[in-house]
């Protein structure tokens, strides 16, 4: 017990002896902006936990927050592109599949700069514009299966990440 309380009281001096500029304090995220945005979206679940799993929503305003979703619709777009392509490989010439990938390179190549274009323009209307096209073309896909899609939950968590950034283009001031 005699050589924790030495240890620890070692460990105190030694702290307090660092420069200020090796100190470091982590505040919580805001989690009260996070939860009065997400409050205002479709989806406040898929709000509130992809906001919360990107650090940079720490301190961010709600143009930050849009930023990050669009990232995050960013990232659904690439998954589902590339599972789009493999399956493509397993049924080449499949024409639903062949407009998917062709859907998601639009969204990636085109919509999704434009979204973050505007979001960062403060932008309001053509935010929530080009996300809600971004939805539109999550259920083009999907529709384009003459039966079950192989896509649909690629197609459901695009849409779900699109029509939150969409929620959170309104809010912008």
């Amino acid at each position: 017990m005699k050589n924790f309380i030495s240890l620890a009281f070692i460990f105190l001096i030694q702290v307090s002896l660092l420069p200020a500029s090796q100190c470091r304090v982590y505040l919580p995220m805001d989690a009260s902006l996070i939860d009065k945005t997400c409050e205002q979206t479709p989806n406040y679940d898929v709000c509130v936990s992809t906001l919360n799993s990107d650090p940079q929503s720490t301190g961010a305003d709600v143009k930050g927050l849009g930023l990050i979703m669009v990232d995050a619709v960013k990232d659904k777009a690439t998954g589902a592109l590339n599972k789009a392509a493999e399956l493509l490989k397993q049924s080449p010439g499949d024409q639903a599949l062949l407009s998917c990938v062709k859907i998601y390179n639009e969204v990636l190549q085109n919509d999704v700069p434009q979204g973050s274009q505007a979001f960062t323009q403060g932008d309001s209307k053509s935010a929530e514009q080009g996300m809600n096209d971004i939805a539109t073309e999550a259920d083009s896909c999907e529709s384009g299966f003459s039966s079950s899609s192989p896509l649909v939950d690629n197609n459901k968590a695009l849409l779900d990440v699109a029509a939150v950034a969409a929620a959170i283009a309104r809010t912008l001031p």
